[in-house]
Formats: structure tokens, sequence, C-alpha cells
């Protein structure tokens, strides 16, 4: 049951991101011209406001959908037996998460799509994917103290690993800002820095991403990691690659809506893949029994002898 609440909660947290990418994508960031309302005068849009309207107004009620399954991940590990006290911190710390970035949204309309908002949202909407992968991961294992599978140099290559697919990440949401589809009207500020230099940038993060993820899926052959890990590695090698080359016909085409959508999904898909590797490299075990239960089970073993 947590585990399928911590699946539904990653789910949510990647639908709202490629939502908010559709936001920008159809020209509706301001559809809604105010925040926490649409209007000054009204809580929904209007139908002067027309389509772009119901567009943003309707992500923003996915937050609420966020919320459900977010609560649905807290209550399924505080109502575990035992209470996964662990796991309960996590789904709390994405609630929070989720309400940093509604303020960020908020401020990003009240600000008139800011750039520089628009990427904190975006990368703050990413940071609410990394606690839900994290607490999804950690619903299948035990409390108990932390084992590692390799040897510590690898398991850092791996966090690297990590690191950069963060600052490539960070480097798509500078290009989006200084780009293509500002999310309203051509009056929209942009990022004041050359939009091709800042595509070179993120086009040296991809090489240096797939080469060090090509490193790691060499390394954790040579010492015979858990298959698992291997298989998470060569994941995310073919998710670099497929998102590579989106990427350069997207470039190459003059960015195309349905093919930034894509590109934005697999940013996602990409930090996923990513955050999933160094997590297969170290276990936990159950934690120990508190002394009071060591009675009960003896009990219950010396029940079933008689």
């Amino acid at each position: 049951m947590v585990r399928r609440a911590a699946l539904a909660a990653l789910v949510m947290s990647v639908v709202i991101v490629v939502t908010g990418g559709a936001v920008r994508l159809t020209g509706s960031g301001l559809g809604c011209s105010t925040w926490p309302t649409c209007t000054g005068e009204s809580v929904t849009p209007t139908p002067a406001m027309g389509v772009h309207g119901i567009i943003e107004f309707t992500n923003r009620m996915l937050t609420y959908v966020l919320c459900a399954a977010v609560g649905w991940a807290i209550l399924a590990a505080r109502c575990a037996k035992p209470w996964r006290r662990s796991l309960t911190r996590l789904g709390w710390a994405q609630f929070w998460v989720v309400m940093s970035n509604a303020v960020l949204g908020g401020i990003t309309v009240l600000t008139g799509l800011n750039p520089y908002v628009v990427a904190c949202h975006m990368l703050s909407a990413l940071a609410l994917v990394w606690v839900a992968v994290l607490t999804w991961e950690r619903a299948k294992e035990g409390d108990g103290p932390l084992r590692p599978l390799v040897a510590e140099p690898l398991r850092k290559l791996s966090w690297l690993l990590v690191g950069v697919t963060g600052a490539l990440v960070v480097a798509g949401t500078l290009v989006t800002g200084a780009g293509h589809h500002p999310g309203d009207s051509s009056d929209v500020p942009r990022i004041a820095i050359n939009y091709d230099r800042l595509v070179q940038l993120h086009s040296d993060f991809v090489f240096v991403t797939v080469g060090l993820s090509l490193a790691v899926i060499f390394a954790l052959a040579a010492v015979k990691a858990p298959p698992a890990a291997r298989a998470r590695a060569r994941e995310l090698f073919l998710v670099l690659l497929a998102q590579a080359v989106i990427g350069y016909v997207q470039y190459f085409t003059d960015a195309p809506e349905l093919l930034v959508g894509i590109h934005m999904l697999g940013a996602s898909l990409v930090w996923i893949a990513a955050l999933r590797i160094p997590l297969a490299l170290r276990t936990r075990e159950a934690a120990p029994a508190e002394p009071g239960d060591a009675v009960p089970a003896q009990a219950a073993q010396e029940t079933a002898a008689v």
C-alpha cells in the first residue's frame, strides 16, 4: 500500500511538470491574470478569458490532485504496521515542496512570467520529483542502518553523475528562459544572455552527462555491482540518448511546441533515472526490534510449539 501511494505521488509530480509546460507552450501563462484568484473579481476563469484561462486554471486545480496523492502517501506511511516514521517525514517533505512551488507559481504570474522565476518554478517541481523518487525507493526498504553494496568511490561517482545531471537540467531551464515560448505575449521578458551560447552550454553538459553515464556503466560492470544498479545505469544512458536526439531536432526545427513538451517530460525521466542509480548501490534491512517486542515474539513461538 505504501509503495503504491508513493508511486502515485511520483507520477503526479511528473504530470505537474508536463502540464506546467503545456501552460507555457500554449501561451496560457497569464491566462489567469492574478493569484491566488484567477482575476481580481473571480476565483475561476470567466468566459471572456477564453481557452487560455481554462488551461491555466486547470493546471492550478491539478495541484489539488497532487496534494491528494501526497496525502495518500503520508497516510499510508502513518498507518503502516509498524509505523514508518521516515516515510511519513518524506511524505510531509513532499507536501511542503508542493506548497512552496504553488507560491512560486503565484509569484510567476504576479511578476508577469519573469524568466528567472519561471526557471525556479521548474526546478522546484523537479525537487519534488527528487523527494518523490526517494520516498518510492525507501518504501521497499527497511528502516535499519544503511549498508553499501559497492565501494565508496563508486557511490561517490554515482552521486557525481546525479550532480552533473542536475546541472544539465539547470542549463536547460536557462535555454528555456532565453528562447522560444515565453508563455504569453512577446512582451514577456527573456533572459538577457545569447540564446545560441546557452544552447551550446546545454549541449556541453549533454556530452559530459552521457560520457559520465558510460563511465558508470563500465565501472558497475567491472565490480559486478548489483544487477538492479547496472540496469538503471543502462536505462539512464538510453533515456539520455533519446532526450539528446529530441533536443537537437527541436533546435533545428525552431522548437515546435510538441517536441518541447516531450523534451520536458524527458527531463523528468532523465532526472528520475539518474537519482535511482545511487539508491540501488545501498540497502537497508528491517529495523532491529525494540526491547519490548521480544516478549510477544517469544510468547508467539512458545504458543506455536504447544
